[in-house]
């Protein structure tokens, strides 16, 4: 394969590395808080914070995720308490799923410790250099977003 595009083969290789070093960096650091949850709980409860509560399948459409998939997630959740199912206000045949207090105080506990960890990597940055990054990662998931909901990708 003959690339027309040099900088496509360094961004694969930069997302393969960000993403396998941003592992390892939570990993390293001695904050309890950033193995308090794993990353698909992480996203999960995340998703939950910004839309509230939601049934399995709006979930699993917003994540890019099989139903099955993240009903074994949920219930992982559910044993830990930090999830609870509810009965959907709008149509009591259903159940949707719902942040506990505590579900809130871990996710909270994980996002401040992994907010610190970049802070310290990013200690050299500018302001303005780390707005362009929070934009750049914006467009780029935001892209990837765009990518998996096509049809016939």
């Amino acid at each position: 394969m003959t690339r027309q595009d040099p900088a496509i083969g360094a961004i694969e290789t930069e997302v393969a590395l960000l993403m396998r070093r941003g592992d390892a960096a939570r990993r390293v650091t001695p904050v309890a808080a950033h193995r308090a949850l794993d990353r698909a709980a992480y996203l999960l409860l995340r998703r939950l914070e910004q839309g509230g509560p939601q049934n399995v399948s709006a979930l699993a459409a917003a994540l890019h995720l099989d139903g099955s998939t993240v009903t074994r997630q949920v219930a992982a959740l559910l044993r830990e308490g930090l999830v609870s199912r509810e009965r959907d206000p709008r149509d009591g045949r259903g159940a949707v799923i719902a942040m506990t207090p505590a579900g809130a105080s871990r996710l909270s506990g994980v996002r401040a410790a992994r907010e610190q960890l970049y802070e310290r990597i990013l200690t050299g940055w500018s302001a303005e250099e780390r707005e362009t990054l929070a934009r750049y990662l914006h467009r780029l998931n935001h892209a990837m977003d765009e990518h998996t909901r096509a049809p016939g990708r």
